[in-house]
């Protein structure tokens, strides 16, 4: 097992790096096969599993990884944040199982959604145990678990859909391996982070840490720190998936499909995003407890420079060789929607920056904030989507997504804005 002391910025941003690269060149491996040893209708289905299970768990994940590893007095026990953890997913899988036979969903689509869900929820379990884990600046344990899990994924889907030559086969390899890394992975690995400290054991692992605890007033406390974060990322899920909702009713699963392949391309600059994020955001925390505006504000400039540079590289990459790329990764009637690539492009810079500017706000603890600014982005998304994708399609769709990301950098740059205003003022004030 790795040392126990926190590794340094750069050492986490490594592992968290090389860990989202490997999953996230797993998830897109898994688009990938089921481009080629399927169709874009399947491309869609398991797409529609994505975008139906997704707000639901979104809302009760609430984002408390987050919650826990910017945590830096200790208010809350890890037994805590995994007793709540267990409760909310318990609550998501009958709701998803609702919605699904609700909304009309029968046969083999139903059975894709909810075991997505099922293998979802699997995940937000082991989520909670990487929480503990980046609090205290051990990256390279979760990008080992990140890691394991993108390929056993890859592996069990591909073999499910090559043997059965159906995608719900597939889906059921990915709840196996989730179970199996959760147990033999996620699990050991925070036990041994606990076991093997040599000196006072802090605050936030004492107890019986590895235990879920339901205290009612700690629960109650913590759902209502928690749940605006948790509505925040659910509105942020319904923002990336109204357009696909949209595209489903209109034009059906295999334009779904398609759309969605494009979509996923835009995940080669999230790894970086994600990982400089996840990295970055207990340091952030620690700034602002400390009220250390100059490195505060010196890190989130950084960042968002990085975002910055990493939207611009996109865009051009697609400009300049968009049809190929599509063509080797895919297949060549992918190659015709190289025009709609662009347009994503165009979206994902804007993301990367507003996604950085983000955990700054989570970083500052301006939370409940986040519940208007995204409902206004969510709204603006179901209003474009509305608008633009019965007359334009696949590129309506692009359309919505991008002025849906201009209007949250907008209201996320105010409210950072706001953040440092407040630094100032008390900084005269003393």
């Amino acid at each position: 097992m790795p040392e126990n002391k926190p590794l340094t910025l750069r050492r986490n941003f490594s592992w968290t790096f090389i860990g989202n690269l490997v999953y996230s060149g797993c998830q897109w491996g898994m688009l990938v096969v089921l481009a080629k040893l399927g169709s874009p209708e399947m491309v869609g289905q398991f797409t529609l599993g994505l975008a139906v299970t997704a707000p639901i768990l979104m809302l009760t994940n609430l984002q408390l990884r987050d919650i826990q590893s910017t945590d830096a007095r200790n208010h809350y026990l890890f037994s805590d944040y995994l007793g709540l953890r267990l409760i909310m997913t318990g609550l998501a899988l009958p709701i998803i199982v609702g919605i699904t036979f609700g909304t009309g969903y029968r046969g083999e689509t139903a059975l894709v959604i909810i075991l997505i869900g099922l293998a979802k929820g699997i995940e937000s379990i082991s989520d909670v145990f990487y929480g503990l884990l980046q609090k205290h600046e051990q990256m390279d344990r979760m990008a080992l678990s990140v890691i394991m899990k993108g390929l056993l994924s890859l592996i069990m889907l591909s073999m499910g859909i090559y043997i059965s030559g159906s995608v719900l086969w597939g889906v059921v390899g990915l709840v196996v391996a989730w179970i199996f890394v959760l147990f033999s992975w996620d699990i050991p690995s925070c036990q041994s982070l606990i076991s093997k400290y040599t000196s006072e054991i802090p605050d936030s692992l004492k107890g019986s840490p590895l235990r879920p605890r339901w205290q009612l007033k700690t629960v109650k406390n913590l759902i209502w720190l928690s749940f605006p974060l948790g509505l925040v990322m659910m509105l942020i899920s319904l923002n990336a998936n109204i357009p696909r909702y949209f595209l489903e009713k209109y034009l059906g699963a295999r334009e779904l499909g398609v759309f969605a392949a494009l979509a996923y391309l835009m995940v080669v600059g999230n790894i970086v995003v994600n990982a400089l994020g996840s990295a970055a955001i207990p340091r952030l925390a620690k700034y602002y407890a400390a009220e250390n505006v100059t490195a505060y504000r010196k890190l989130l400039l950084q960042l968002v420079g990085i975002g910055c540079l990493l939207g611009l590289a996109s865009i051009l990459t697609a400009y300049v060789a968009g049809d190929k790329i599509l063509t080797i990764v895919y297949q060549a009637e992918y190659a015709k929607y190289a025009g709609i690539f662009i347009w994503l492009m165009v979206t994902a810079g804007i993301g990367y920056v507003s996604s950085f500017l983000g955990e700054g706000m989570i970083a500052a603890r301006y939370i409940r904030v986040q519940i208007p600014l995204f409902l206004i982005v969510t709204g603006t998304s179901a209003i474009a989507s509305f608008w633009f994708i019965p007359t334009n399609g696949l590129k309506g769709a692009a359309i919505a997504l991008m002025i849906a990301e201009t209007v949250r950098i907008i209201f996320t740059l105010g409210v950072v804005f706001h953040a440092l205003q407040i630094f100032r003022r008390h900084k005269h004030s003393q």
